[in-house]
């Protein structure tokens, strides 16, 4: 479904996406944390909340913890939701790399407009989440009962891979990392052991790959049968 939204600088889009994907993520949202996401700098992002209080997009409250308003809500749903489709696009229909589309989808998210946003979801036959399993806002998606944290699984637990987080979207080269071990939505595996440093080692068919444990504590799976 399309939505027709007002125009807004896309710095606006950029903060309120981030907002959006920080809470998503259960990222405690202020300041600092934008900063980092965005790489840029905290007066740069002091003054750009203030401009979106301002235009009535967040709220800040007394601990400094930065919200979305309704309107700030309809902005970021938007804007992710287009990114999102926009990976999945450049994915499935282009065959970029999972790296190579979600740069690309930033670019993109800012000029879909809601005809081709409503192309798009026909052509690729209505997609409810991105190539990394997150939920396209304002899709039908469910999230699987039993979703949990791939570190949470045992030693010789088996496990379907349910959802790559944004988080993990933004360290530098996990995305190739991850796509070429298989490590993909809908792949099923096993964890074959767990390191004293929390790195846990899984089998995905053919392939056995140590995951550190900054991205074990991040990657959602679900229960699996034997790969």
């Amino acid at each position: 479904m399309a939505y027709d939204t007002p125009e807004y600088h896309p710095g606006f889009e950029e903060y309120s996406e981030t907002v959006y994907e920080l809470a998503e993520d259960g990222v405690e949202v202020i300041q600092a944390r934008i900063a980092e996401r965005l790489e840029v700098s905290r007066p740069a992002v002091s003054e750009m909340i203030r401009r979106m209080q301002s235009a009535g997009l967040v709220d800040v409250d007394n601990r400094s913890h930065i919200t979305l308003t309704d309107n700030g809500s309809v902005l970021a749903t938007t804007v992710v939701r287009r990114h999102r489709l926009a990976e999945r696009f450049l994915t499935d229909i282009l065959h970029l790399s999972w790296a190579d589309a979600h740069h690309e989808a930033g670019r993109w998210e800012h000029v879909i407009s809601p005809v081709v946003e409503a192309a798009m979801m026909q052509l690729l036959g209505d997609p409810n989440t991105c190539p990394h399993g997150n939920p396209i806002p304002g899709t039908d998606y469910t999230q699987p009962p039993g979703v949990r944290p791939l570190v949470q699984v045992g030693v010789e637990g088996t496990f379907t891979v349910e959802r790559i987080p944004e988080e993990l979207e933004f360290q530098p080269g996990q995305l190739d990392f991850l796509e070429e071990a298989g490590v993909m939505p809908g792949r099923p595996g096993v964890v074959v052991s767990v390191a004293p440093d929390g790195t846990t080692t899984v089998s995905m068919g053919d392939s056995v790959t140590g995951i550190g444990a900054f991205a074990a504590a991040r990657i959602l799976v679900s229960a699996g049968n034997q790969p």
